[in-house]
């Protein structure tokens, strides 16, 4: 049997900086999913009911703001003949409103990947708080050194 000392001050410092770390993460996830929720809500789009699920609600989450991005899509392609934005004619009357699904759409999915995103780091923040707790639990508190007992076979 061996015996290698162990640095409980490093270890608990860094159970520390992860707890520190890990409420950081999961404060500025919950600020981000606030925020972008709160604009959401403040533009009052209603999904239509013709949509995939959700018709009649307001957008104010990942999927009604997906299953919008969603309706806006099939409702440009009802316009345009089934054409896209890029296969549209430059001339073609349908292109203005067609263009302006495109950038709806791509605001919804910004807001999807921004709770995504948020939802991301409140989980890491989780994460690394509970990892910080538990290095706290298995290294007791104020020794400095401690000894710590190898079995060699």
């Amino acid at each position: 049997m061996s015996t290698t000392l162990v640095n409980t001050k490093a270890v608990r410092l860094i159970a520390v900086l992860l707890i520190a770390a890990g409420a950081a993460l999961v404060i500025g996830g919950a600020a981000t999913w606030i925020t972008v929720r709160s604009q959401l809500v403040a533009e009052n789009i209603t999904i239509p009911d013709d949509a995939m699920a959700f018709g009649g609600n307001v957008v104010n989450g990942p999927l009604d703001a997906y299953v919008q991005a969603d309706i806006i899509n099939k409702h440009a392609l009802e316009g345009s003949g089934g054409k896209t934005y890029a296969e549209l004619d430059r001339e073609d009357p349908a292109r203005a409103s067609v263009m302006n699904g495109s950038f709806l759409r791509a605001s919804l999915f910004t807001s999807v990947i921004a709770f995504g995103v948020a939802a991301f780091a409140a989980g890491m923040g989780v994460l690394f708080a509970a990892t910080g707790f538990a290095l706290r639990a298995l290294v007791p508190a104020g020794a400095g050194v401690a000894p710590r007992q190898s079995v060699n076979a």
